[in-house]
């Protein structure tokens, strides 16, 4: 049984077993994860669910990091999964367009604190549960995808169950029962994309995940065969799809190594364009340029076809936005893909200059790209593999410098530089709360 394989799999994996290459990675996953979580926790989306919270009388024991406030470890999940995916900033499986650490993370935060969990029972509770969604999406993707399902919640409530079940030491039949309840809550719509529901996703997922394991361990009982099942999650999800690959090579492959980290705050199709309109930009003045044609992958229409977006959000699926504020600013970062630059008469200019053409032998780490001038000039431009991308990776110092971006308008350098120094030496923390607790400061409102 495919169920009962994968978890047999997790709980006997122990941290040594797991590849250093796999624990560096995963380090790094969190790093990332936490500087997106961080640097939009303040965001107007967010104030709105604390203060749901707060209606709710939440009971303040978890750290929100980011925020001043405390809450349950349930509504902390929610929070802090929604808020890193905000600025879409989070990392990417670029074979099943995952956004893996978003439902995982935020579980191994809230609950490793409450427990006081080591550091490493946190990291390997963290590479598990992100290493069991990528398995269960790799089986399912693609017809699961091209249905509509957002595959970072539809997946992401197994892989924060996991996380979950293994912190809290959840027994076979009790991890099995975990997973067929947040199976049967699988959710999350592609038709939410660009709206404030999508980054909501992978934080309810996180929430999903955290309750499934601890109903579990109360002897709430779900299916054993949630995966397999005639009527379950695969079967009823993705017309087509390949359960052989949930346990394929355990413990040798590890889909956690394929996780890639976002230069640009914007959906990962768009990248090899942005690269593109940043090579112009630095080439070609705004009073020369006549238009600039972009040929991509197909799904970069599908995703990112906005041609007249009104709002930041809407910003970040248009392909015609974030070409144009590429080639205006010379970056694309959290602070491009607001609803104030999405309004600028300059970048709407551009926009219009804009030329999009679909080619299915066009991957989607690659775009052919030219330009052309009023002066009759040409200029053309091929990105094979975008920044960020497995063959063309963020560095950790990268990855640093992100974080920094993110948290640096509000937080201490040396804050700063503690986290960053305890994240990426997780492992021999004797309890994560040394991590949670440098989350001491008072936080100014940006996003008002």
């Amino acid at each position: 049984m495919v169920t009962k394989k994968l978890i047999a799999n997790c709980l006997s994996t122990t941290f040594n077993q797991i590849p250093e290459e796999v624990q560096v990675h995963g380090k790094r996953s969190l790093l990332n994860w936490l500087g997106a979580a961080i640097g939009a926790a303040e965001h107007s989306s967010i104030d709105m669910l604390v203060e749901l919270s707060n209606d709710l009388s939440s009971s303040g024991e978890a750290t929100i990091f980011g925020r001043r406030e405390k809450s349950d470890i349930s509504t902390a999940a929610l929070v802090m999964g929604t808020a890193s995916h905000i600025f879409d900033y989070d990392d990417t499986h670029l074979d099943t367009i995952h956004h893996p650490s978003g439902p995982v993370a935020p579980v191994v935060v809230a609950l490793g604190e409450h427990l006081e969990a080591s550091g490493e029972e946190a990291l390997k509770a963290f590479i598990l549960g992100c290493e069991a969604e990528l398995r269960i999406s790799n089986a399912v993707y693609p017809s699961h995808y091209k249905l509509g399902w957002h595959i970072t919640s539809s997946t992401g409530v197994f892989g924060a169950a996991i996380a979950a079940g293994v912190l809290l030491g959840l027994d076979d039949d009790e991890l099995s029962n975990a997973m067929g309840i947040a199976g049967t809550q699988a959710f999350g719509l592609r038709a939410s994309f660009g709206t404030m529901a999508k980054p909501l996703h992978p934080g309810k997922a996180a929430q999903t995940g955290l309750l499934s394991a601890l109903l579990a361990q109360k002897g709430f009982t779900g299916s054993q065969e949630i995966l397999e099942a005639k009527r379950g999650f695969a079967n009823v999800l993705a017309p087509e799809h390949e359960l052989e690959k949930v346990n394929f090579n355990w413990g040798e492959d590890w889909e956690l190594l394929k996780n890639t980290f976002k230069p640009y705050a914007c959906g990962i199709v768009l990248h090899p364009s942005i690269d593109a309109c940043i090579y112009f930009k630095e080439r070609i003045s705004f009073e020369e340029l006549k238009s600039i044609q972009l040929t991509v992958n197909p799904y970069v229409l599908e995703l990112t076809g906005n041609r007249n977006p009104k709002t930041g959000l809407e910003g970040k699926f248009s392909i015609y936005f974030a070409a144009a504020a590429a080639f205006i600013y010379g970056e694309a970062g959290f602070k491009q893909f607001t609803d104030d630059i999405v309004c600028q008469q300059n970048i709407q200019q551009v926009q219009r200059k804009i030329q999009v053409k679909v080619d299915e032998t066009i991957k989607e780490e690659q775009v052919v790209a030219r330009a052309e001038l009023f002066n009759g000039e040409t200029m053309e431009y091929k990105v094979d593999h975008t920044t960020g991308s497995l063959l063309n990776p963020m560095k950790e110092s990268d990855l640093t410098n992100k974080f920094n971006e993110l948290a640096g308008e509000w937080m201490e350098q040396s804050q700063i530089r503690d986290i960053v120094s305890k994240l990426l030496d997780l492992e021999n923390l004797p309890s994560i709360n040394e991590l949670t607790e440098l989350n001491n400061f008072t936080v100014a409102k940006r996003f008002h």
